[in-house]
């Protein structure tokens, strides 16, 4: 089993739009109404919204690689790019995705064990991601590897507010 990290650039733009939309709506198609799932993804993944969000030095992506092949990214923000205020100790974890077809094959672990060394070599004392509350299996790993619940924050599909639990993990 080939696994690969790589940090995302400016020419990987229009792949990080492509696995951004199909991640997005895998996971999100079901539970949404067709026009606020086309609102969301036209405002968070057009490329003009992707380059801004890939050129703020307080964000990173990286994609992972599956035998060559683009299986699903990660996205991390410290410092004023996270979506909350968290402080100069933290790490979010803003977005992780897995395509369908590369899922359990362990590479969503892989990616949160790339943002937890990230944070580590940032000297940062905890990450933190939100998650849709009914997003149940992604609550359970989660829980499973050690994040807690902290509160929470709106999210906003379309028109309408969802909630999404603010789950926390101490690093120090």
């Amino acid at each position: 089993m080939t696994i690969k990290i790589q940090k995302c650039n400016e020419e990987d733009l229009k792949t990080l739009q492509e696995i951004s939309i199909e991640t997005f709506n895998d996971t999100f198609k079901d539970q949404n109404s067709p026009e606020n799932m086309n609102a969301y993804l036209e405002r968070a993944f057009n490329l003009k919204q992707l380059e801004k969000e890939l050129s703020n030095i307080s964000s990173q992506f990286f994609f992972v690689y599956f035998h060559d092949e683009v299986a699903g990214y990660l996205k991390v923000n410290t410092n004023e790019a996270q979506s909350e205020v968290m402080g100069d100790g933290a790490l979010e974890i803003e977005r992780i995705y897995i395509k369908k077809k590369y899922q359990k094959h362990g590479l969503g672990k892989v990616l949160l064990n790339k943002a937890i060394e990230i944070a580590m070599e940032s000297n940062k004392e905890k990450i933190w991601l939100g998650v849709w509350e009914k997003n149940e299996n992604a609550i359970a790993f989660y829980k499973k590897i050690g994040f807690v619940q902290t509160g929470t924050h709106s999210f906003y599909m379309g028109n309408e507010e969802q909630i999404d639990f603010i789950m926390t993990k101490t690093l120090k």
